[in-house]
C-alpha cells in the first residue's frame, strides 16, 4: 500500500496522472469513521472563551521601582513618527528617531553612537549597544538602568537593563 502511494505521488509530482490507472492516482482518506480509527476522529469543539484567557499581572509599577527618580517625557504619538519612514524589521533605531529625530541614518542602531555628544549613565541619556539602542528612564533599585527602547522583544517596551560595555550620549 505504501508503494502504491510513493508511486502516485511521484506520478502527480511529475504531472504524469494520465499514465497512472485512475484507481490509484485517487486521494484516500486517511482515517475512515467505518475502520478501527473512527475512536481518533476529532470531535467538533466548543467555541472558545477569550474572556477566561490568563492575563499576566504586572510587577510593581515602574514609578514604585524608581520613586524620586526625575521624569522623563518621551513622544509616543502617532504625529511624531510623520516623516521617519516606513518601519524596518530591525525598528529600534527607527523609534529612537520618531521620539529624538534625526535622519535614516540612524535606524541602524549603531550609528546612534555619533548622534549627540559623549556621556556617562544618566536619566535622559541614549544608551547604545552594538545591535540595540534605548533611552535612559531611570534607576532600578537592584543598580541596573530603566531603559526604554523600540523592538525590546518585539514591542516598545521598559524595563530594567544591564548597561555593561554600552555608549552612553546626549543631545
Amino acid at each position: 500500500m505504501f508503494g502504491v502511494r510513493i508511486v502516485a505521488f511521484a506520478a502527480t509530482l511529475l504531472g504524469l496522472t494520465a499514465l497512472v490507472p485512475p484507481d490509484l492516482a485517487e486521494a484516500r482518506p486517511r482515517y475512515s469513521s467505518e475502520g478501527s480509527y473512527s475512536k481518533y476522529l476529532r470531535k467538533p469543539s466548543a467555541k472558545k472563551s477569550y474572556a477566561k484567557q490568563r492575563t499576566r499581572k504586572p510587577s510593581a509599577p515602574l514609578s514604585a521601582r524608581n520613586a524620586g527618580a526625575p521624569k522623563i517625557k518621551v513622544k509616543a504619538t502617532a504625529s511624531a513618527r510623520a516623516g521617519v519612514g516606513p518601519r524596518p524589521a530591525r525598528w529600534c533605531g527607527w523609534w529612537m528617531r520618531t521620539q529624538l529625530g534625526g535622519g535614516a541614518e540612524l535606524n541602524l542602531a549603531r550609528n546612534w553612537k555619533g548622534w549627540g555628544r559623549p556621556s556617562g549613565p544618566k536619566v535622559g541619556a541614549v544608551v547604545v549597544w552594538s545591535s540595540h539602542v534605548g533611552i535612559i528612564t531611570g534607576r532600578a533599585s537592584s543598580g541596573q538602568w530603566i531603559v526604554k527602547s523600540g523592538n525590546d522583544g518585539g514591542r516598545v517596551r521598559e524595563r530594567s537593563r544591564s548597561v555593561a560595555g554600552a555608549v552612553f550620549r546626549v543631545a
